[in-house]
């Protein structure tokens, strides 16, 4: 095989011009449909929010558009890699630079640069916009769409632990002891474990120690009985440091903050598999665009009037959708440990990379 991958600037330009078009109108079809698809499902919840309409509309896709991006642009450059070389091969342009002298690899280098491109682009978009977009998307979620919170620092879903007392929150803002809480509501449990009462709060706000929850509603399980009080302190074992650690999102998080997450959780001894798992998989899921090209490159070569060109982009695509489902079940066996962390975000991509050029070499090297 030759070691000059790009012999000629005029067919580089000619082959990646090409793809990235295709690349661009697949995630452009993609996006569209899966966004009106989307849309069906969450139009009602959006508008039966008081005051929301047409502009709320735009702003959940403004919202929503990104993520749908950054996840399906592996599946565009796969898709387009296929539309490009059975294309390529159906006007025997494949031969005839095959005649020319090219190898294989040399007529798919363009398009893998490309796509190392895209992958680089994907990445940058991720931490640039998409996770913004995540943090912001879920705090309004959980606001009943609601205005959108302007805070970036927004969290959702919060769930603490004080011993054997729990305190969940819809939303946390804010840092140290500016912390808020809304919605909150704690769970407090005998010496056997078992559950005595509930609060219920409008607010939370730190107490220093404890924390105060305000307009509280109380349930007593063992009297079966609810009374009220305007506040009242608890959690006096739970600090504003162990709030930030029980409230990493890592789709929220971009790959620096994750990092430093991550070791705040080792600093304190905890456990840290997931936050890796993924910490991984924001380099080695946007370089799957790089794999695509040569997973479809099976249907690149072969006569066109054979009659098995179709069979070659069924391949193909069989090839990058299995990558896809193995990639999404490592990382949940990563996810709870069935895997280590490194290995769960990196072995589907190393695995097929060497089942792609397997392939590429056995049939055209």
């Amino acid at each position: 095989m030759q070691l000059d991958f790009f012999p000629s600037r005029s067919l580089t330009l000619y082959l990646a011009k090409m793809f990235f078009v295709r690349i661009l109108a697949m995630l452009t079809v993609l996006v569209i449909v899966l966004m009106a698809l989307d849309l069906l499902s969450r139009t009602g919840d959006i508008l039966a929010a008081p005051g929301n309409g047409q502009g709320e509309l735009l702003t959940y896709i403004g919202l929503r558009a990104p993520q749908l991006i950054a996840r399906f642009l592996p599946y565009s450059v796969l898709l387009a890699t296929l539309i490009t070389l059975v294309t390529l091969n159906q006007n025997s342009e494949v031969v005839a630079m095959k005649a020319a002298g090219l190898s294989a690899h040399q007529v798919l280098a363009p398009l893998l640069l490309t796509a190392a491109l895209v992958s680089a682009a994907n990445f940058a978009f991720n931490e640039r916009v998409v996770t913004r977009a995540t943090a912001t998307l879920k705090a309004w979620e959980n606001n009943d769409y609601g205005p959108v919170p302007e805070d970036s620092g927004i969290r959702t879903n919060v769930y603490l632990t004080d011993g054997a007392d729990i305190l969940t929150a819809t939303t946390l803002t804010g840092t140290g002891d500016d912390t808020l809480m809304e919605d909150v509501t704690w769970y407090s449990r005998d010496p056997q474990g078992m559950l005595s009462e509930q609060l219920r709060a409008e607010r939370a706000t730190y107490a220093a120690p404890g924390w105060k929850l305000e307009n509280v509603e109380r349930f007593d399980i063992s009297a079966a009985n609810t009374s009220t009080s305007d506040t009242v302190v608890v959690g006096k074992g739970l600090t504003t440091a162990q709030i930030e650690l029980e409230s990493v999102d890592p789709e929220g998080q971009n790959f620096f903050e994750l990092w430093r997450s991550i070791e705040a959780y080792e600093a304190v001894g905890r456990r840290t598999t997931e936050l890796r798992a993924k910490w991984w998989h924001k380099i080695s899921g946007p370089l799957s665009a790089f794999l695509m090209p040569l997973l479809g490159a099976v249907a690149a070569f072969g006569l066109a009037r054979s009659g098995q060109l179709f069979v070659r982009a069924i391949i193909g695509m069989a090839l990058g959708f299995a990558y896809f489902v193995v990639d999404n079940a490592a990382l949940a066996m990563g996810s709870f440990g069935g895997y280590p962390p490194f290995l769960a975000a990196w072995a589907p991509f190393f695995l097929f990379l060497l089942i792609g050029e397997t392939v590429l070499i056995r049939t055209e090297e």
